[in-house]
């Protein structure tokens, strides 16, 4: 793999007090149980630390937008049944394209977009940077462990934005945005003209012919853009340039980015704009390859209470800590990161489904939240499940979840350990914060067998997740946040 071939230096991300792990199941199944605090798999009131030491490099803590590690501070939790809602739609959209849809970024007439209000994002990674060169204000914002240098004194406007490994063009919102059609978000709104080093592009540039389905015609002699989202909304506005700044040592001279004037739909009103990560040449990891290598991880906490991080370019941790899988692409949609799933453990027993089941592939997302199999694999998963789950109340179905549990009374449950096996033989043993969402079982059926998996961001928890783009690979890393 291509981040392995200069010698690594070895790091490791302690995990800390967010572990949902109580004591291994003394019984006859072995190993093959959790003891699991039911306390632990819900967000605490208060932001705790899981003891990640600083990353010598572009090492920047992450967190969810309205939890209490939020710099913005925590906010109420939207219903389930809006954020499964709201996640089908995500599913539908990336699905849709990979049919060879394409309209989905161009208006659909006067349809009005669905009302969002602040739920989309309770369970996206969001992270704090800087942009432009400007002086900034003062500020009480605290950023955890990230240098001994102070973030609040580097020049640069501070946004925080949502990470996308599904989308492509990044951008923030920029002055002048009237609320509405923009959003009154949290951070100080980024001005383009009190940035030295901003630059927007000009409508006969190549940057700007190449915009392709994000091009969005020609206002004063700028390049405009358009991104449209699953549920309608949109962000448009200026195509431009100017200086991102991740820490003190790391930023991106040039930066090529949406400078957003209208906003169509309502977004969180707490977050700046999108970091899109996807496969596209617009994305944040296209444009930093020269200098970080085609390369990124990131690690979602357990519950909103805890940090994680996004780490830009090749990790400096031994790969031998990695399982790794090949790493595959869409030949008509670059921007999604495919893997292969062969099989699914419950309690240390395969599933019974052939491997052709999982021949569609899988999707890796950020910010789907919930897995999708395909549903011979969900029916098999699910029997295996209730019948390791026997000993506690099953209840009512929740929205598209339909193995849910009543754990009134109990502190502690006796949780089978769920592993997902990927190409390559890569074990990934599921976090059990991963395996229960609202106390029913995280995993959802797509309608056939035919669709692609979506790996969801619950699955994901707790393991820094690695995309070697250069090197062709998705690597795991469990327990390293």
């Amino acid at each position: 793999m291509a981040w392995v071939l200069a010698p690594l230096l070895l790091l490791v991300f302690l995990s800390g007090s967010s572990s949902a792990l109580v004591h291994s199941g003394a019984d006859d199944h072995g190993d093959d149980y959790t003891i699991v605090a039911m306390s632990s798999l819900r967000p605490e009131a208060t932001c705790g630390d899981t003891g990640i030491p600083p990353y010598n490099g572009s090492w920047v803590p992450l967190s969810r937008p309205l939890g209490p590690c939020s710099p913005s501070g925590a906010a109420p939790v939207a219903s389930l049944d809006e954020l499964l809602r709201q996640d089908q739609l995500r599913v539908d959209d990336i699905l849709k394209k990979l049919s060879g849809d394409v309209r989905d970024n161009k208006d659909d007439g006067d349809k009005p977009p669905v009302d969002l209000e602040e739920t989309q994002y309770n369970y996206d990674p969001t992270i704090k940077t800087k942009v432009g060169t400007q002086t900034p204000p003062p500020s009480d914002s605290t950023v955890p462990r990230r240098t001994t240098q102070t973030w609040s004194n580097l020049p640069g406007v501070e946004q925080t934005v949502v990470l996308d490994t599904a989308s492509d063009v990044p951008w923030v919102q920029c002055s002048p945005c009237p609320v509405p059609p923009c959003h009154p978000q949290t951070d100080t709104l980024y001005d383009p003209t009190r940035s030295p080093t901003y630059s927007a592009f000009r409508c006969n540039a190549p940057t700007c012919t190449r915009l392709g389905p994000y091009a969005n015609g020609c206002l004063n002699g700028q390049c405009q853009y358009r991104v449209v989202y699953p549920d309608g909304s949109s962000s448009s506005g200026t195509y431009s340039s100017d200086r991102l700044t991740l820490d003190p040592t790391n930023s991106i001279a040039n930066f090529q980015f949406g400078c957003s004037h209208a906003v169509r739909g309502t977004f969180n009103r707490r977050t700046a704009g999108i970091m899109a990560l996807g496969g596209g040449p617009e994305s944040l990891i296209s444009q930093a390859s020269s200098t970080y290598g085609d390369a990124f991880s990131y690690c979602l906490p357990p519950t909103a209470s805890y940090h994680g991080f996004f780490v830009l370019g090749a990790p400096r941790v031994a790969s031998s800590r990695y399982v790794l899988t090949p790493l595959l692409r869409y030949r008509n949609v670059p921007t999604f990161y495919r893997v292969l799933l062969r099989a699914i453990t419950v309690a240390g027993r395969r599933i019974d489904v052939a491997p052709s089941a999982f021949a569609a592939g899988a999707v890796m997302t950020s910010r789907t939240i919930v897995t999708r199999l395909p549903p011979t694999a969900y029916v098999a998963l699910r029997a295996a499940f209730r019948n390791s789950m026997g000993m506690y109340r099953l209840a009512k179905p929740k929205g598209g979840l339909d193995t849910c549990y009543d754990f009134t009374g109990v502190g502690k449950v006796r949780l089978p350990r769920i592993e997902l096996v990927f190409d390559g033989d890569a074990v990934v043993e599921l976090d059990p914060s991963g395996v229960l969402f609202n106390d029913c079982l995280a995993f959802v059926p797509n309608r056939d067998d035919a669709m692609p998996g979506i790996i969801g961001n619950l699955q994901q928890q707790t393991i820094e997740v690695l995309y070697d783009v250069g090197g062709g690979a998705v690597g795991f890393r469990r327990n390293a946040c």
